[in-house]
């Protein structure tokens, strides 16, 4: 799994990759990162502050920077966005209440002069649930198509059973791969 992926990610050793993972609260985050960590994904705590998690294998280090999404946190993310070569944004897809709220977060995120040029992961998490809204009308929402200085993806996915999480690794291989040529 995540592995093969960062093996992908980098073509020499002592190579790192900064992945800033970012979302409302309760969106599954640090579902996502323990997912990707290949950890127990039954009992998660919110994140107060912030969760990093390195993996070290073959030469290579992939670090993820899992920053917690209450609103009180929120002002402080920019802190974190220095250097960040990818940044993953994962969205509740069944929380349909909070999806202006987490579409002006991105937005002010896109806007992020530190961010520019940087590659955008939109997790569309949750789709495991009934009330999941699809990720093509959570991206019309979002006004991704305006996203003209970046390459975005949005990947469907549930966190929890991990389906569609590998496809969305597998476009950060992509555009790592993509950005080395």
């Amino acid at each position: 799994g995540l592995l093969s992926v960062i093996q992908r990610l980098k073509g020499s050793p002592k190579q790192e990759l900064r992945i800033v993972l970012l979302g409302l609260d309760n969106a599954g985050k640090t579902t996502l990162l323990k997912r990707l960590a290949s950890e127990e994904v039954s009992t998660i705590a919110p994140t107060q502050g912030f969760n990093i998690k390195s993996v070290h294998s073959h030469g290579f280090k992939l670090n993820v920077w899992d920053i917690g999404g209450q609103r009180s946190i929120r002002p402080y993310w920019k802190k974190y966005l220095g250097s960040t070569d990818l940044l993953i944004y994962v969205i509740d897809s069944a929380d349909q209440k909070r999806f202006e709220e987490t579409g002006q977060e991105l937005a002010e995120l896109a806007e992020e002069e530190s961010l520019a040029g940087v590659p955008l992961l939109v997790f569309a998490n949750k789709q495991d649930l009934v009330t999941a809204a699809p990720a093509a009308e959570i991206a019309e929402g979002l006004s991704l198509h305006t996203y003209r200085d970046r390459e975005w993806q949005i990947q469907a996915c549930s966190a929890l059973s991990g389906e569609g999480v590998q496809d969305g690794m597998n476009w950060i291989s992509s555009q790592i791969m993509n950005r080395k040529k």
